[in-house]
């Protein structure tokens, strides 16, 4: 691993969650796919995002998550996702954070109905009051809620920001927020963008394909904020036919299953989410198969 400044810097792995055959949550084998990651070369872990199923877990699980990260890897390198249908409940998400051990926390805007401005900046100016620092988490396509960089702005200027997660997948982004509020980081949020924000500035990834092939994906980011394209390019041509999943409705279901080919317990979802299509399941293998082969880990 390298050294970073702050605890949002880096390869940040959204983590998969395993679950035991009875879809109970398997905290030792959490603990320990966290610990693997972070020996592999990844700065640190992102617990209850999207990736980890948040929305399933009971509010005793939620928390037992990150409290398993915190004692697995230490809470300098959890940045745990603190999104709720609540600002309030947001809040106490952070809080609890904080007193784990946390340095930072993720957070997406308000996901239960479509706000608008002056409702996504009271939701973080309400999270911003457990005294944590904020990366904030833009999603629109799941939240219908989009943090332009404007309103990106708005954010930053008043404090309650210090990072975005851009997921849109639109790389002309990161120019127009480093124009509109200078000093704002920005994080990779999608895994098949991660070349073209690496070199446009990016200063982390939220990444979802490390839970499979860390090593790799890991020296992919490092090469790309390097701006070291003969190493990059080759990488990311290799990798992309996986990472492209991340932004696919069913990038969990893909993700564990190419941990598992990986030799890595990805396992089964929680329902709403079911297993693959035998044609998605069937490209996912190759294209990881294809990755092992070429000597990828």
């Amino acid at each position: 691993m390298t050294s970073r400044a702050k605890p949002w810097h880096g390869v940040m792995v959204a983590t998969a969650l395993p679950f035991h055959d009875d879809l109970s949550v398997d905290l030792d084998g959490y603990a320990e796919h966290c610990r693997r990651l972070v020996d592999s070369g990844c700065e640190g872990v992102v617990p209850n995002g999207s990736l980890g199923e948040y929305q399933t877990l009971t509010p005793q699980e939620r928390a037992s998550v990150l409290e398993t990260a915190v004692a697995a890897v230490g809470g300098d390198r959890v940045m745990p996702g603190v999104a709720a249908y609540g600002a309030l409940e947001a809040r106490r998400w952070a809080e609890q954070a904080g007193e784990a051990g946390c340095r930072v926390v993720m957070l997406l805007p308000p996901n239960a109905y479509r706000a608008d401005d002056h409702a996504v900046v009271e939701h973080y100016r309400e999270v911003a009051r457990a005294g944590l620092p904020i990366v904030a988490y833009n999603n629109p396509f799941d939240t219908r809620v989009d943090l332009t960089p404007r309103l990106l702005a708005t954010l930053h200027a008043e404090g309650l920001i210090v990072g975005v997660k851009e997921f849109t997948g639109d790389v002309r982004r990161i120019y127009e927020i480093a124009e509109l509020a200078p000093g704002l980081e920005v994080l990779v949020g999608a895994d098949d963008v991660l070349l073209e924000l690496g070199i446009a500035g990016a200063v982390g990834w939220v990444a979802g394909f490390p839970n499979a092939l860390p090593a790799s994906t890991v020296a992919l980011y490092r090469a790309a904020v390097a701006g070291d394209l003969a190493t990059a390019l080759p990488l990311y041509r290799t990798l992309h036919p996986l990472l492209r999943w991340d932004s696919k409705p069913v990038f969990v279901q893909a993700i564990k299953l190419s941990m598992d080919v990986a030799g890595r317990k990805g396992g089964r979802c929680r329902p709403p989410r079911f297993a693959l299509a035998p044609e998605q399941e069937a490209a996912v293998r190759a294209a990881t198969e294809k990755a092992l082969a070429e000597g990828l880990s």
